[in-house]
């Protein structure tokens, strides 16, 4: 490898993120459950997060407003002031949940950090990714922060012409085959898939990758391996 940059994902792969929503997904259903069974609001709130992505893009504040439509669909639009409050507080709750970073990560920058260009590339909600980047504490092992509305082949296709690398001097570092692996792969550059112990169902994929330019490792630390 011939790798100038190396991007990280930053939910899931920094620092932990899915199991708060598993959690406000959790009290969201014990809040409904006189209308449906878990699985039919689970069901439900993902059919409508997902419809909603054009719209709301990815994050915290899209997933209450999410919350809220699904609340109203399940009951009728009968659906109680007091429970929209409730709504509400959950995402705050989200909102202000401390950055806990995940094993090894730190010490992985600080590693890299002169040898390499690092970045961040991320989805989601802008004000809400700066927030956590923020409390993370890790911005100054960062040349570039890039927040992305969608990670695919044309975005990262745009952040190496706005890094001025070849797509085989970038190594993308992420816990989702489908937004971290997969358009890296398929623009030229290289790619490490380090698995999160809870995934989002919309970034599962099924298919196996057969590429010389992807690897897999149980944990961030095992990338210094491959370097």
């Amino acid at each position: 490898m011939n790798v100038k940059v190396i991007a990280f994902d930053a939910d899931d792969t920094l620092w932990v993120n899915e199991p708060y929503f598993r959690q406000t997904e959790e009290r969201f259903c014990e809040l409904l459950s006189s209308y449906a069974s878990r699985h039919e609001l689970e069901r439900e709130l993902l059919k409508i997060e997902i419809a909603n992505l054009t719209l709301y893009g990815y994050g915290i504040k899209g997933f209450i407003l999410s919350m809220i439509e699904a609340a109203m669909k399940i009951t009728g639009d009968t659906l109680s002031i007091d429970v929209v409050k409730q709504i509400m507080e959950l995402g705050k709750q989200m909102l202000n949940q401390p950055i806990e970073l995940l094993d090894g990560v730190e010490n992985v920058l600080q590693t890299l950090k002169g040898k390499y260009r690092l970045v961040v590339a991320t989805k989601g909600d802008l004000l809400d990714q700066e927030r956590k980047l923020k409390k993370s504490g890790l911005n100054h092992y960062f040349h570039h922060i890039e927040i992305m509305s969608e990670k695919d082949d044309a975005n990262y296709t745009k952040l190496i012409k706005h890094l001025d690398i070849q797509p085989g001097e970038l190594l993308m570092v992420g816990n989702s085959l489908k937004s971290d692996i997969l358009p890296v792969l398929n623009v030229g550059g290289y790619a490490v898939h380090v698995p999160y112990h809870i995934t989002w169902a919309h970034e599962q994929i099924e298919e196996s990758i057969d590429n010389e330019r992807f690897k897999s490792a149980e944990s961030i630390k095992n990338i210094l391996d491959f370097l």
